[in-house]
């Protein structure tokens, strides 16, 4: 069965194993997550649900009039679109009563439901994690990308932590594109794959590793796909 749900990094933590290893955890809180509305192929051109996650005080119009429609009281803050299309075999759309759903094996959810970690996840499932990494600011190559700086000796006092040359002479006479130079560091969409999970609960995910972000980072949680 395919798995998805968001949740908020609470903290990184340790486990041990039962021949005593030391294995880093990530404790993930996943309530309240719910399903706001399903895009399908025949009206959209493709296939994803849409979920909302973390209860807030105010929200914009446009998100007050999705919520409403789909049933929910609870003003979320965070709104993720998860595409389906290569889990085809594993997920199927369903109406009952007017409502929109999704139909996981045995699972049946309805546009409006809360989401619930341990209707979707068990132990030992392995998944993937999608966050915003933490922001550095503006650095440096040595930082950035790891050049090894210029030497400390024959005067080059200033030079330890130089890019060094970064273009030509002549023909080209230009830096090329993507050139590795100093700039803005960290704050982008990172994904980790092939965690697994070591416990679930109603309320959220204990993964084993590390994922992207600081504490109280918003992330996506989905099965791995085989």
């Amino acid at each position: 069965m395919y798995g998805f749900i968001l949740g908020e990094k609470k903290e990184q933590s340790q486990r041990f194993t039962e021949g005593g290893e030391s294995v880093p955890v990530t404790l993930i809180k996943t309530s309240s997550c719910y399903l706001v509305d399903i895009k399908r192929p025949e009206k959209h051109g493709y296939f994803s649900l849409k979920l909302g996650f973390g209860a807030t005080k105010n929200i914009k119009k446009p998100q007050e009039g999705e919520l409403k429609k789909a049933g929910i009281k609870t003003p979320l803050h965070f709104f993720r679109e998860i595409r389906l299309d290569r889990y085809k075999q594993n997920i199927e759309a369903i109406e009952e009563n007017g409502k929109k759903g999704l139909k996981l094996g045995e699972l049946k959810i309805f546009q409006g439901d809360e989401l619930k970690a341990t209707a979707l996840f068990k132990k030992g499932d392995v998944v993937e994690v999608s966050g915003t990494s933490k922001g550095k600011g503006f650095q440096g190559v040595v930082k950035r990308h790891g050049f090894a700086g210029g030497p400390r000796t024959h005067g080059q006092s200033d030079r330890e932590r130089a890019p060094g040359s970064i273009g030509q002479t002549t023909t080209p006479g230009r830096v090329y594109k993507g050139k590795r130079m100093a700039g803005h560091m960290g704050h982008k969409r990172v994904t980790v794959k092939g965690l697994t999970i070591i416990e679930v609960t109603d309320d959220g995910l204990c993964i084993g590793g590390l994922v992207p972000g600081s504490k109280r980072g918003l992330l996506e949680i989905r099965s791995s796909v085989k």
